[in-house]
């Protein structure tokens, strides 16, 4: 799997204008005009981890008293600032500051498309693999906890789950996935469903 995931990622690269590709494959039922100031550019890091039985995705859970994404189960990521040269780099500083994990820990495969959220931002997801039992240490202030997911679980059609979101007062049809006690949703869920769409390839 991790072969597969190299491959079909060789090609990928940061779009020049993350917002345009962004809101042209926004799903169905979401207008563009719900997103009528300019995208805020961030990244994320999406860490597969090279278990001997096969690969999990580490996930983090935002602390409550954030003021976007409070309490959700996200990607280690942020905005982009002025000195980042790269999505790239903002993946990187991100998951360094957040969860302790350097740089050189993280083998880079690819990117995978970026994706508009509702809270403003347009967020390239950078796909890496690090090594069993990273060494991390938690930013208290915006990480509660960290937590592994088998890759399998999201590969599995059955764990997609439908769900519904209420959006300036229109109801949009999406999906979720429910692992243990936690729910992951909204842009974590569609980068993860990319992902899977990836591994669901035959060319690659």
């Amino acid at each position: 799997m991790r072969g597969q995931i190299t491959r079909c990622l060789a090609d990928s690269s940061i779009a020049e204008d993350p917002a345009a590709v962004a809101l042209a494959a926004l799903p169905e039922g979401i207008d563009q005009s719900l997103f009528p100031q300019p995208l805020i550019l961030a990244a994320v890091l999406i860490p597969l981890i090279l278990h001997q039985q096969g690969l999990s995705v580490l996930l983090t859970r935002r602390t409550g008293h954030l003021r976007d994404h409070p309490g959700q189960i996200s990607f280690p990521g942020g905005r982009v600032d002025p000195g980042d040269p790269s999505a790239l780099a903002t993946a990187l500083r991100e998951a360094e500051e957040e969860i302790g994990l350097s740089p050189q820990k993280i083998e880079i495969a690819g990117y995978l498309a970026p994706h508009a959220v509702m809270t403003g931002f347009v967020v390239t997801p950078v796909v890496g693999f690090i090594e069993p039992d990273p060494e991390l240490v938690l930013d208290p202030f915006e990480v509660a906890e960290v937590f592994e997911v088998p890759l399998e679980f999201f590969l599995d059609p059955a764990n997609k789950k439908p769900d519904h979101r209420q959006i300036q007062g229109v109801e949009i049809s999406t999906f979720q996935y429910r692992y243990q006690h936690y729910r992951i949703w909204g842009a974590t869920a569609f980068m993860l469903r990319d992902l899977c769409k990836i591994l669901e390839r035959t060319s690659c």
